[in-house]
This record gives C-alpha cells, structure tokens and sequence, in this order.
C-alpha cells in the first residue's frame, strides 16, 4: 500500500517539476532578450485607429484620452475612437469633449467587449489605416507607445503585444500581488518566448494588429475574445511578437472582493479555452513540426496546460507536504523504495524553482519594493484562488460578461 501510494505522490511531483521546469527555461532565455525597440524610425510612418471599447467608463475614461492626446507621435496619423457600449452614462459625451469618436452601440442581447469590437471594427473597415490598436478604458500607455509599434510595423511584424502591466500596485495588496503575477505572465513568458520562437499571446489590452490581419480574421465576441483571436492567429500561421518597451497600465480591484467577477470570467475562460484548443494545437504543432511550427505550437499548448502561478504554487506546497509524510513513513516502515526521498528532493526544487521565476520577473520588471513586501500575503490570496478554482470547476460561478468593479474614486 506504502509502495502505490508513494509511486502516486512521485508521480504528481513529477507533473509539477516539469511545468515549473518549462517556467524556468522561459526565464533563462527572458534574460537573453531585447528589452528595447530599436532603431526607432526618424519619421513615423504608419497611420492607427485606436479602439476603446467601454461600458459606462465616465470616471476613468478622461484619463486615457488625455494620455493618448500626448504621445509622442504625429497627430495626424492616428485617430481615437471610442465605443459607448451599452452604457447608462455619459460615456459618449466624455469620449467627444476629450476629441475622440464616439461611437453609440445599444443591444442589450449582444453584451461585451467581444461584441463591442466586433461591431467597431465593421464600422471602421473603409476607414484609411495600417494597423488597429486595442486599448481598454481604465488604462494608461507610456509616451513611445506608437512610436514603437510604428519601428516594428516597419520591420514586418503584424501582431505585436504590449506590456501589460498594473497600474496602481499600491492601492492594496491584492492588486500588488496581481502586479507580480503580470509580471511574469505578461513580461517574463513572451520576453522568453521570443527567444525560443514562441508566440508571445494576447493579453487583451495594448494589442496591435495590421489592417491586412484584421481583413483576413474577424474579431471573436466570446468572452475570451483574446485567447480566442489568438488560437486562430496561430493555427493560421501568425505568430505575436512582444514589444516589452511599450506599456499600457490597467487599473485592477484593490481588493479580492472586487476583483472576484473578474477572477471568474478569465478562468473560466482558461479552462474552456484549454479543452478546445489544446488537441487542436498539439496536433497542428505535430504535423507542421517538419516546417519549424512544431515549438510555437506547442508552446502555446503549454500556455494552456500550465494553472495560474497561485494555483501552481498552492498544489506544489501541497504535493511537498504529502512528500514529506511518504518519506517520513518510508523511513518508519522501509518498503526498499526511495521514491518518498526523490518526492521531497523533487518537491523542494519545485517551490525552489518557483521562488527563483517570480523573483526574476520582479527583478526584470524593477517592481517597486511595496510588491516585495506584499508577497507576504501570499497564502491568503493562494487560499482564494483556490477556492474559487473550486468553485468554477463544480460549476457554481459561471457568469457571462460582468463590468469589473474597481478604484474610480
């Protein structure tokens, strides 16, 4: 009995070791990469339409706009335009006194982002332009933004993202732990995938894509519309670069509470996503494997098959304390094994692997020294996630598009 169960826990830690493994070749190889977007062209060259899709974002809409009107970038070669979704305020009147297009869109059984840009973008098809940028409404970009995406536009890069990041990571400690959780989702992964000839992935803010690639693809209206549009670049043969020099910050919820609707749609999302697309690119990734596809495949895969870095930590403590008992009970009652040692040594090089990746993410990202401190709340915010994992995967939180509450004061 001793035997089989030590042979399961082995067999769990070894799950665990080789997605934290994968996670620690992402970051050796995020070191080697480019963290600048150069030479930057002396005269832009391509014209954007920025889309803003927003649903009754009178509060933090103001802020964006006044951003945009000071990029470093000719104003005559982009043009802000703003879908008013569904909205109850005056969202579109913001958009107008700002000197962005307003576009007013009411059908209440249509609701969502997807849907939102799906309807722009039909509307904006004749409009003259290279490229679309995507841009939610409770964010910010840094001043190179366009000026950056024109320089990899003009090296012929089509779907470009950029660097996600948290905008107010000190208003709470759950919103510092979601900082360092982008930071290696957002940064530390693509900046190791362009190395290896990944896909860097849609994050669903700061996404660039040229006027020729949103032709040949419509826009998807599922509630990952995102990782949806993503998986159809990438069985079509595109593939998302990352520009780490150009950022856009997004407000998150300062407390889990607010942040729970949130929470819910992108993991169920994620699971529904990974059942759909994870065959479907192992297979692809097989077939084409002869024509240099094979690694951006099935890295994509494994974006998929990897849990959020909260869950993977809170099962590795979990796999380590179950190691800890096996090799205990190996030494009360040996069986001839060692399995419950290799378990531990196995267990500890885990959690040891993972302290290392977000370290360097937060190393790479020059998080603020509030982040650092946060991380000691860790395993309450491990506890939470969990359980709404839980809950998701018995069906009790499923929801459609919910407008996320956050820090409007």
């Amino acid at each position: 009995m001793l035997f089989w169960l030590q042979t399961l826990i082995f067999a769990a830690q070894t799950a665990l070791a080789l997605l934290v493994s994968y996670l620690m070749l992402l970051t050796v190889t995020a070191w080697r990469a480019n963290r600048r977007t150069e030479p930057l062209p002396a005269v832009p060259q391509h014209r954007f339409l920025i889309l803003i899709p927003a649903h009754n974002e009178e509060k933090l809409l103001p802020s964006l706009l006044d951003n945009l009107a000071e990029l470093d970038y000719p104003k005559n070669l982009y043009a802000t335009h703003v879908v008013a979704d569904n909205c109850s305020d005056k969202t579109a009147v913001i958009a107008r006194q700002h000197g962005a297009i307003a576009h007013e869109r009411h059908n209440l059984d249509l609701r969502g982002k997807g849907y939102a840009l799906q309807w722009l973008l039909q509307r904006l098809a004749n409009d003259p332009h290279d490229a679309i940028v995507i841009l939610d409404a409770d964010t910010v970009v840094s001043p190179n933004f366009l000026r950056v995406m024109d320089a990899r536009l003009a090296r012929g890069e089509r779907v470009i993202q950029a660097y996600y990041a948290v905008r107010n990571p000190e208003s709470g400690w759950s919103a510092s732990l979601r900082y360092a959780a982008l930071a290696v989702l957002h940064y530390l992964r693509p900046q190791g995938r362009m190395v290896l000839g990944g896909s860097a992935g849609l994050k669903g803010n700061g996404m660039v894509f040229t006027a020729d690639i949103m032709r040949q693809h419509e826009w998807s209206a599922s509630v990952t519309e995102d990782i949806e549009f993503h998986m159809t670049l990438l069985l079509n043969g595109e593939r998302v670069t990352f520009a780490p020099d150009a950022v856009v910050w997004a407000e998150m919820p300062d407390s889990l509470e607010q942040s729970e609707t949130q929470n819910v749609r992108w993991e169920q999302g994620r699971l529904e996503m990974a059942k759909l697309y994870v065959p479907q690119l192992l297979k692809k990734g097989w077939q084409g494997g002869r024509n240099g596809r094979f690694f951006t495949l099935f890295d994509a895969a494994m974006e998929h098959i990897i849990p959020p870095f909260s869950i993977l930590t809170g099962l590795s403590i979990l796999a380590l304390a179950a190691s800890a008992a096996s090799y205990i009970a190996q030494r009360l009652f040996p069986n001839g094994s060692n399995l419950g040692f290799i378990s531990l040594l196995l267990g500890i090089s885990t959690l040891f692997g993972q302290v290392i990746y977000l370290l360097a993410g937060l190393r790479m990202v020059n998080a603020p020294s509030s982040v650092y401190k946060t991380l000691l709340y860790a395993p309450v915010f491990i506890i939470w996630k969990i359980g709404q994992y839980i809950k998701i995967l018995l069906g009790k939180n499923r929801q459609g598009w919910v407008r996320t509450a956050r820090n409007e004061s």
